[in-house]
């Protein structure tokens, strides 16, 4: 493992000319930004930081979306020794303000006008806020606030440019260097403390790993205020990879053909469109279907025989080449023509989307971590996976399981703490090793497999362990069913509560001659009803009898993260639905 933390490589940013740091769209065009570039905009950010908070390891807020100025301000922090804190653009106004008096946030980045205005409506609560950067352009008339531009117009003196240099030099390994605020299902969240022996450890382990070089291209849409999608920007930084910003979620493929990435990082939601997209526009074409699902079947054949380490015969093998480049290859070009894989990861991947997606030659390589470990503790690699895994454990990462299951951890990538929660961090480990939360089991060759959240077990009142996400995964492969929530605690059978996609909803509305496009009328409509009553059936034949789903309900409001029914990685917020439909729940059983 590298010795020195990230900072380090900054200093040799204008070396490497070999390729450009980011490619970055505006006004329809892609513009490159050099290294070179890319570290004379960290250093003057670092600059006005070290000169606006006085202390070391004083704290720095960035409320942004996922964009260039969101990597420099990172790295400007850790040169300047300074803690960043990321904060969802999303949070709720007594969410950000609980965030920036609990880190005691001096500096605060702003995205634009709307996170102005939430700031406007939280400023006399936050007393801890000095100075507050805005990123977008646009007059502030009489305002304190303070321009991006202006930042990166002034000067730097040959002894501010030293100054950085020498702080750099200054970092220690367990100098902290990040707080990252879980956004957790219910409470306040917990800032988990990472320091750059965390960020060392998994950025060189995780990504060797997967054998990322700076050849490598990446289209980057994850939020950087996850740590998921935050450990990319690190291993940008590290191994000099090219990184695009894509424009928007809804933009990502069309951009995707534009930059033909080498790699991307993915949560499963966005693997689900892309299966749910393609099913979808062969269902209605008795022939595209038969064609299609005849190249699936061909591919199978021959990926099957290669896993169990068979001879494939040339025949099998040359009707696979045809399917895969007469109909699947279509599904690959979505992704580019360079992509070599897919990182998925923040939530469990559906081995069914796994599977479909490898006999289109679509590599997803499933990883497993929380905030609290960096990301990833392990992750399939190229040349070594198993579907319905997350892969084997990586570099210095020592497993075991408690009595009940329970996956436990010890590594250089484990926080050493919760930010002034010394509670949280005491319950959070036992005899030196973390407790993770989830229940897992390795498998005969040392893969790891998820199998629930311990907390999210259910137990009936038959004494039968239920795992919903099992049951949330199966469901939710009707693209009409956007997401899921399972109950039966202490119940004699399992009830769900389907949430619709709504822009699949309408669309299948229309196609399927419905007179209206509002949910309250497609949820009555028979075609409907019909439609979700068979595909809870076929669910349930792939079921155990204790685990079935016995009645349902479909939901008109749809879970996402604005209405906060959805945490910052998409996961169901269980506890506060239990308690918004707890008369529907009730009326269930």
């Amino acid at each position: 493992m590298s010795a020195k933390p990230l900072p380090y490589t900054v200093a040799d940013f204008h070396l490497r000319s070999h390729k450009n740091a980011f490619q970055v769209k505006a006004k329809g065009e892609w513009s490159k930004i050099s290294w070179a570039e890319y570290q004379r905009d960290i250093f003057k950010i670092s600059h006005f930081l070290r000169t606006t908070i006085s202390t070391e390891l004083g704290r720095v807020g960035v409320v942004a979306s996922t964009r260039y100025e969101w990597s420099v301000i990172d790295l400007a922090a850790q040169c300047a020794k300074r803690v960043l804190v990321p904060i969802y653009p999303a949070v709720t106004h007594d969410e950000m303000a609980y965030i920036i008096n609990h880190a005691e946030i001096e500096v605060l980045f702003l995205e634009n006008k709307s996170q102005v205005r939430v700031w406007e409506k939280i400023s006399s609560s936050c007393p801890t806020v000095k100075t507050v950067v805005i990123i977008d352009k646009f007059d502030l008339v009489d305002s304190p606030l303070k321009h991006w531009d202006a930042l990166l117009e002034s000067k730097l003196a040959p002894e501010d440019t030293k100054a950085i240099k020498a702080s750099i030099n200054t970092i220690k390994m367990d100098t902290m260097a990040t707080i990252v605020y879980t956004s957790g299902t219910t409470g306040n969240p917990k800032g988990v403390v990472l320091t750059h022996r965390q960020i060392i450890s998994e950025v060189v382990e995780a990504f060797t790993t997967c054998q990322a070089t700076a050849e490598d291209c990446t289209l980057t849409f994850l939020p950087f205020a996850h740590v998921f999608g935050r450990i990319e920007n690190w291993a940008h930084s590290h191994f000099g990879y090219e990184m695009a910003f894509a424009e928007s979620m809804e933009k990502i493929k069309s951009n995707l053909v534009e930059i033909n990435p080498t790699f991307i990082f993915a949560v499963p939601r966005i693997f689900e469109k892309v299966y749910i997209a393609v099913l979808s526009s062969v269902e209605n074409n008795k022939i595209k279907q038969i064609l299609f699902d005849w190249a699936l079947n061909q591919s199978k054949i021959k990926i099957e025989k290669v896993r169990n380490f068979e001879i494939v015969p040339i025949k099998e093998w040359a009707i696979a080449e045809v399917a895969q480049r007469l109909v699947l290859n279509k599904v690959k070009k979505a992704f580019g023509n360079r992509l070599r894989f897919c990182v998925s990861g923040g939530a469990p991947l559906n081995p069914a989307i796994a599977e479909f997606f490898a006999r289109c030659r679509v590599m997803i390589l499933e990883g497993y971590g929380l905030t609290e470990t960096t990301a990833a503790i392990a992750v399939n690699t190229p040349f070594d996976f198993q579907i319905g895994t997350v892969g084997k454990p990586i570099g210095d990462v020592k497993i075991k399981f408690a009595d009940d299951g329970e996956i436990l951890l010890k590594s250089d990538k484990v926080t050493p703490e919760y930010y002034k929660n010394p509670k949280a961090t005491a319950d959070a480990f036992t005899d030196g090793w973390f407790k993770t939360g989830d229940i897992g089991e390795l498998t005969p060759s040392g893969h790891l497999r998820i199998t629930d959240r311990k907390k999210d077990l259910i137990k009936t009142a038959n004494g039968k362990y239920v795992a919903p996400q099992k049951i949330e995964g199966l469901l939710k492969l009707n693209p009409l069913i956007g997401n899921v929530l399972i109950h039966g605690d202490q119940k004699k059978y399992i009830i769900a509560l389907l949430s619709l996609d709504h822009q699949y909803a309408k669309k299948w509305a229309e196609d399927n001659g419905i007179g209206s496009t509002e949910i309250n009328v497609i949820i009555t409509n028979t075609k409907f009803t019909d439609e979700i009553r068979r595909h809870v059936i076929k669910v349930n034949s792939e079921l155990a009898n204790h685990e079935s789903v016995k009645k349902y309900q479909v939901i008109v409001e749809e879970f996402t993260v604005k209405n906060g029914f959805l945490t910052h990685s998409l996961k169901v917020k269980r506890k506060l639905l239990d308690q918004k439909y707890k008369d529907t729940i009730n009326n269930l059983y």
